[in-house]
């Protein structure tokens, strides 16, 4: 006899509220207007599926022009760190990293762009950009 013994299987899944966008903090930026572009990029990024609680994995890559502040390099590893038990879509974890440092910034311009591990013979890259309104 055999029985699915993963049936109802599930992962402790938090929500998207338990981000912690509180940890991030800014450093003033010392040459606005000079079009610097600022690269951040980690192979450690990962959340979880929220329907199954399965891990997905990332190389992440923030890029931006800063106006007159920067984020904190500290700061955003705990704030990124945070996503680690979230359950959330891979589009949508994007989206939300780009809302909240612009929120946080006001950058001239940002792009986050994610490489997702392969899962169930499919890879994804995901990319969303902001563009201040001159």
């Amino acid at each position: 006899m055999t029985t699915d013994k993963y049936a109802g299987k599930r992962f402790d899944i938090h929500k998207e509220k338990d981000i912690d966008t509180a940890v991030l903090e800014t450093i003033s930026f010392e040459y606005p207007g000079t079009g610097t572009e600022v690269v951040y990029e980690t192979d450690e990024f990962t959340f979880v599926c929220p329907w199954t609680g399965l891990p997905d994995f990332a190389r992440l890559t923030i890029r931006y022009i800063p106006s007159k502040l920067l984020v904190e390099l500290k700061s955003l590893k705990y704030y990124l760190t945070s996503y680690r038990n979230v359950g959330i879509l891979q589009e949508h974890a994007i989206n939300r990293i780009l809302n909240d440092l612009v929120r946080l910034l006001k950058p001239v311009s940002m792009t986050i762009e994610a490489e997702y591990k392969e899962r169930g013979g499919i890879r994804t890259k995901a990319a969303v950009s902001y563009r201040e309104h001159q």
